[in-house]
């Protein structure tokens, strides 16, 4: 079966799509301008004059996942402005750049090249770790981020090393996507059905029997089957399995341990086997101004499980 192209994720819906360039490559995003407010649709004056919401997804995924939140804040008066991250979706595929000082600066770039002096940044999982690192090194640009199932850098990093029910549930997948073109595979074949599985496995009980989870899993299928996606999904793992042996890493992390000093919200399904409730409640020192916020019933997507809990939470961090 050919790939997909990648002009194929640009789903029509109340938004618009967008290429930018930032940090020396193309970013596909999908835009909703505020509906009410200061705001006018497709007036770029009055957009630079909104405050931007950026919204950043996980492993596997693509911007698709924050729909209900790009309607939402967008209904709310902001400027929501979902992104392919790089070597996702319809953004550029380079063969490097997945380490977390370029990913920030990908973040850092997308937010000047929309005209902006600073952004609240919405990362879920490996989105959210890139919200961590860029307020970490791009604080003047941040003003505050929100995170769902994406607990700090180094807490993370504590907890697979030190509590034995994380590791056991986080480690063997990252550990299993090492191996050169092994994962790859895993992720494509079947018509990318590992997507799905690792969906299924992490999403609370209420949503994964829905017909919404059966049309997100068929979207995700298709993304992560666009040539070059699956490689370059991966080599975000593959960079934080190898920088842990290298100074890059050595400096990422410890830099990582400058605490966050702006506003913080956890976001976190009561049901996520995936990322324990005591993950995300570790390192506290590190982001001291942070509200942590469990959701009934919601798993390790809780952004799309309970996706009106999740806009009026986001709602209060940005009033």
């Amino acid at each position: 079966m050919p790939s997909p192209d990648p002009s194929s994720v640009r789903y029509d819906g109340p938004w618009i799509h967008k290429d930018v360039h930032a940090n020396g490559i193309r970013f596909h995003i999908a835009e909703a301008a505020p509906t009410s407010g200061s705001g006018v649709r497709g007036d770029d004056t009055a957009e630079t004059d909104t405050p931007l919401v950026l919204l950043l997804h996980g492993f596997g995924d693509f911007w698709w996942s924050w729909r209900h939140q790009l309607t939402g804040l967008a209904d709310l008066g902001y400027r929501a402005v979902a992104v392919d991250l790089r070597g996702y979706g319809d953004s550029d595929k380079p063969p490097r750049g997945y380490d977390g000082w370029t990913l920030a600066g990908d973040v850092a770039g997308l937010i000047r090249a929309l005209g902006h002096t600073d952004a609240t940044l919405v990362g879920h999982a490996e989105g959210g770790l890139v919200c961590w690192a860029t307020a970490v090194l791009h604080p003047r640009l941040v003003r505050s981020i929100a995170v769902v199932s994406s607990p700090h850098p180094v807490a993370l990093k504590q907890a697979v090393l030190r509590d034995g029910r994380q590791r056991r549930m986080w480690l063997p997948n990252f550990l299993r996507y090492q191996p050169p073109r092994y994962g790859e595979r895993l992720l494509t074949t079947r018509d990318g059905f590992e997507v799905e599985r690792l969906l299924r496995q992490r999403a609370g009980t209420d949503w994964a029997g829905s017909a919404d989870f059966v049309d997100t899993a068929r979207r995700m299928r298709a993304a992560i089957r666009i040539s070059g996606t699956a490689h370059c999904a991966l080599e975000y793992q593959r960079w934080a399995f190898r920088s842990q042996w290298r100074p890059d890493g050595h400096r990422f992390m410890s830099a990582m341990r400058e605490p966050v000093r702006i506003p913080v919200l956890a976001l976190h399904g009561e049901s996520d086997g995936y990322i324990l409730d005591a993950t995300m409640r570790r390192g506290q020192r590190l982001s001291p101004d942070r509200r942590i916020v469990s959701l009934t019933g919601a798993g390790h997507f809780a952004h799309q499980e309970r996706p009106q809990e999740v806009t009026a939470e986001l709602a209060k961090l940005l009033s």
